[in-house]
């Protein structure tokens, strides 16, 4: 069995106006994440690794943010065109692992549903996932609460 890990990472801006939206789960926050698409800092961070894993690049090589049919698109959507890629390649997830790194809002409520729907919309099992939440403990422009980001590590099958 051949095996490859990836590792991705990803910050976005906190502002007002828009949805906090996390591991496909819209989390209610005064503030939102700023990009492109929804921002959503988790699921980029597992693509991007999902990716690195196989040497493909990164998810801005695939959804550059100079093309305007990605404004405002759904990570979710993107995550399950980088899995049809990856799957495309003869590879399977094993298991994917990430933490969350926040001052607010409190993210231990929602870790379970962004969970559950990153399980549903990759077609694994809940316990396939990992997802963890920390503090940067005041510390930069995350402890400033200026944004929020998140870092994954997946580790890919091949049983050619």
């Amino acid at each position: 069995m051949n095996i490859r890990i990836g590792n991705g990472y990803d910050i976005h801006r906190l502002v007002e106006g828009r949805a906090l939206i996390l591991g496909g789960v819209e989390i209610p926050h005064s503030l939102g994440l700023l990009g492109h698409s929804d921002a959503d800092v988790l699921t980029h961070a597992i693509m991007d690794a999902m990716l690195g894993a196989l040497s493909l690049g990164d998810i801005g090589h695939y959804f550059p943010p100079s093309e305007l049919k990605w404004a405002g698109a759904n990570s979710l959507t993107l995550l399950e065109q980088v899995a049809r890629l990856i799957e495309s390649q003869g590879w399977q997830i094993g298991n994917i692992d990430s933490t969350i790194v926040a001052e607010r809002p409190k993210l231990k409520p929602h870790l379970k549903s962004m969970r559950d729907r990153l399980a549903q919309t990759l077609s694994l099992k809940p316990e396939q996932i990992g997802i963890k939440a920390t503090t940067n403990e005041k510390l930069g422009p995350v402890g400033r609460e200026e944004g929020i980001c998140a870092y994954a590590v997946v580790l890919l099958f091949n049983s050619e």
